[in-house]
């Protein structure tokens, strides 16, 4: 991709350089160049970029970036430059509800209603440990929030917002424990239990009990986006023929917003690797997969994906946060880990990191490698959808839309009329305009309402739309459905 670049940020560029920068190697020279093949196209004075580095057995054996941090400052990234670590962070959520767990000062197997009763009692308890392994059957909250309009890029939410908005669900997407959904609510709500729990903040608690005792020194919690965090690189969204900036704008964190380097991530994988200094019980609980209610084990635990890459087990995540983008990994056998953190969308950090494992890894089965771990998690991932909202990539709705947008019902304006949401505190206005069902959000927002196959249902970039008929057929009230949002009600409110 190339761009217009002014004379004297030019210059400015030249001498910041946007040559990988290497802090230390063990790795071969085939190894180096290799990687720089994998980041070819991010090796660029006009292009963000990554870090990367890898360790065996605690060593390191490279550290190495491309691209630059800031490109209104032409600063270049460096092995030192701070990230966000989208939902690589979830894993030390999850290591500070396990250390609280060690203190006795509560079980992953209790009520999240017992230190969050603002979450509606929906019949049957929904335990720590499920929030920690996505099969709660909590809505997400971010989900939720985009519908209304007002989604995680729109407006700057906390966990006041998240708790306040997770207590007027009148619905889970399922029964706790019945299947495995990605939702970024449990994660907010362990952040928000770690607050009530320890008497101090998450962000607190975590480095007094996580990052300082293990060395992380340059990792934190993204508490307050706007603090300001020396090396901290900007992120971006490629815009025409350059880039836009693409920052998160909240405060939630838990389930992402852990800022951080490489150097840092590999630390942390060491000890989660040996198990040090917090001992067995702290490697069980972390590594406990979640059960759903048929038995069946998945292959989620604390933040944790396990799986195998080309025949070898591996414990990876990956994240994405606006503009940033993030891959851990750990093969156990190997020894290996694998730290990978970019500011830019264009880079798939799943596909990226294992890129970089295939470098170090011994030449392994040439198999279809196991789902679990290998592919990008899209529940993590934000992007623009039609209407110009940042949602999640799955959530422009479940099923392939249809080419057809003429309504061919026999009584499309049976459709026609306001419908309300007290869950997403919204009401939509459909409206039938030169043939075709459109649905409109306020203040400007239309989206073509485009047939299915099934009866009353329609595509839209909200989602599924089906609309639900009462004894007499007449239409009372239409559902939406997306990837981590299932069945929510809006009822007509026509005057």
């Amino acid at each position: 991709m190339t761009t217009r670049i002014f004379p004297a940020l030019a210059a400015l560029l030249v001498l910041a350089g946007p040559a990988p920068a290497t802090a230390q190697t063990l790795a071969s020279s085939e190894q180096i160049e290799r990687l720089d093949e994998i980041f070819r196209d991010f090796d660029s004075a006009a292009s963000p970029g990554c870090a990367v580095a890898t360790a065996r057995n605690g060593t390191t054996l490279v550290e190495r970036a491309w691209g630059m941090a800031d490109l209104e400052h032409g600063i270049a990234n460096h092995a030192g430059t701070i990230f966000e670590a989208g939902s690589v962070s979830k894993q030390f959520a999850a290591a500070a509800i396990v250390l609280l767990a060690m203190d006795g000062a509560l079980s992953l197997d209790d009520d999240v209603r017992d230190y969050v009763p603002e979450v509606p009692d929906y019949g049957t308890p929904i335990t720590i440990h499920q929030m920690m392994t996505h099969t709660s059957g909590l809505r997400d909250w971010g989900s939720v929030a985009s519908i209304s309009g007002w989604g995680r890029g729109a407006r700057t939410h906390d966990h006041d917002h998240v708790v306040d908005l997770l207590s007027r669900q009148s619905a889970l997407n399922f029964e706790p424990g019945d299947q495995y959904s990605y939702s970024n609510s449990g994660y907010n709500l362990m952040a928000v239990i770690v607050d009530r729990v320890s008497g101090m903040s998450f962000a607190e608690f975590s480095r007094t009990r996580i990052f300082e005792p293990l060395g992380m020194h340059d990792t934190q919690w993204r508490a307050d986006y706007r603090t300001i965090v020396p090396g901290r690189s900007s992120a971006y969204s490629p815009r025409g023929r350059g880039f836009a900036i693409n920052i998160p704008i909240e405060h939630v964190h838990g389930n992402g917003g852990l800022l951080t380097t490489v150097a840092d991530l590999l630390t942390w994988n060491e000890h989660l690797r040996t198990g040090t200094p917090w001992g067995p019980q702290f490697m069980d609980m972390m590594h406990r997969r979640g059960v759903l209610n048929d038995g069946e084990t998945i292959h989620y635990a604390g933040g944790l994906q396990f799986g195998t890459r080309r025949g070898h087990p591996q414990i990876t995540h990956t994240g994405a946060t606006s503009g940033y983008r993030a891959y851990l990994g750990l093969f156990p056998e190997e020894g290996l880990s694998v730290a990978l953190l970019c500011n830019v969308t264009s880079a798939n950090p799943g596909g990226l990191g294992g890129s970089v494992a295939d470098v170090f890894l011994p030449a392994g089965e040439e198999q279809a490698d196991a789902a679990t771990g290998t592919v990008e998690d899209p529940a993590s991932i934000d992007v623009l959808d039609g209407t110009g909202e940042w949602i999640a990539q799955e959530g422009a709705g479940a099923g392939i839309p249809s080419s057809r947008t003429m309504v061919d019902v026999s009584d499309p304006e049976a459709y026609v009329g306001s419908y309300h949401s007290d869950d997403a505190e919204v009401t939509l206005r459909v409206t039938l305009e030169e043939g075709r069902l459109v649905l409109h959000r306020r203040p400007a927002t239309r989206m073509t309402l485009n047939p299915q196959d099934e009866a009353d249902t329609f595509q839209a970039s909200l989602g599924t739309i089906r609309f639900i008929r009462g004894p007499d057929g007449t239409v009372n009230e239409f559902s939406v459905s997306q990837a981590r949002v299932f069945d929510l009600r809006f009822h007509r409110v026509d005057d």
